[in-house]
């Protein structure tokens, strides 16, 4: 059985061949136009951020699984994939404590204006004529109001953290929904609330774009954004200017609408210095390396065993 990895480095440890496997073949990227050529013969497909499209499994009559190396899979043509009889599994749940932390960082480091203070210091601080130095205003996290976006066990997770630090926490309807479910607020109404806005939901056609400026207009003036799902939830070109303007009190990403992202992209255009952005990379504490690596391991073994685990296709 041939096993191939399409992007193995975005691992920063590498999967452990099954002892079953007698072909195993990692990559360390694999560009769209060397996808069918790379998977040629390959029963299985282990692939981060790789696209599946249905014109690529379509030439590719010898698989039969994918193993999405995330939790999320909008990156696999999952209709096309049920067409074709492969099977399609996830890893949910590994990087819930890591990414819900990492939110919470993300939090402090805005609220308490920890960047601009780290790199002001070196400077600021010798040629102060007293012990401190005051330049942004910083906020206390407890009392601050938390809208999250997306109630699965990330954005609950998150729920708990926040309510444990005395935050109040609002989770937000679906946009443009005119029922309200319990334990929810309609969107708008999180808008306007919260001192700072996280999105934790999927990225769908009704999702995209989810953050643009209609959105950004309702959102306190000091407010801030957090994004640690998926960048197209954001109209990119509308963030940059609502904190080029001011509009909101600041943002962090942790992902953007294509990654890498081009030189072009507009959140890197101009000096933002309320804008906080790391590669990807909330997800990747030790324990959120481990908890994928041990989930990759055990859907390979289901699916080998006949008995496919996780499976979304």
């Amino acid at each position: 059985m041939k096993i191939v990895t399409l992007d193995g480095e975005t691992l920063p440890i590498p999967p452990t061949p099954p002892e079953w496997c007698s072909d195993w073949q990692f990559r360390a990227n694999t560009a769209a136009e060397s996808i069918v050529a790379a998977l040629a013969g390959a029963t299985i497909a282990i692939t981060n951020k790789v696209p599946m499209r249905a014109e690529t499994l379509a030439q590719l009559p010898d698989l039969r699984y994918i193993c999405v190396a995330a939790t999320g899979y909008d990156c696999i043509d999952l209709n096309a994939c049920r067409e074709r009889g492969i099977v399609v599994s996830n890893v949910p749940g590994y990087s819930t404590r890591s990414v819900s932390e990492g939110v919470i960082a993300f939090i402090f480091a805005l609220r308490r204006q920890l960047v601009d203070y780290v790199n002001s210091t070196h400077q600021a601080w010798p040629n102060s004529p007293h012990f401190c130095v005051h330049r942004q205003p910083i906020l206390d996290i407890a009392g601050a109001t938390l809208g999250i976006v997306g109630k699965g066990d990330i954005g609950k997770a998150v729920g708990r953290m926040a309510t444990a630090l005395g935050m109040n926490v609002l989770y937000a309807e679906r946009k443009g929904s005119e029922t309200i479910r319990e334990g929810y607020v309609s969107f708008e109404e999180m808008l306007a609330s919260s001192d700072v806005i996280t999105l934790h939901c999927p990225l769908s056609d009704q999702t995209r774009q989810l953050i643009d400026r209609e959105s950004l207009s309702k959102m306190k003036p000091q407010a801030l954004l957090i994004n640690t799902a998926r960048g197209g939830l954001i109209n990119e070109a509308d963030l940059a200017a609502a904190l080029r303007d001011a509009t909101i009190g600041g943002a962090a990403l942790d992902v953007l609408s294509s990654e890498p992202p081009g030189r072009d992209n507009p959140l890197l255009q101009a000096e933002l210095p309320t804008l906080l952005l790391t590669p990807h990379i909330a997800w990747a504490s030790q324990s959120g390396v481990h908890n994928l690596l041990q989930g990759i391991a055990a859907n390979l073994a289901g699916f080998q065993q006949g008995a496919p685990v996780n499976v979304v296709s």
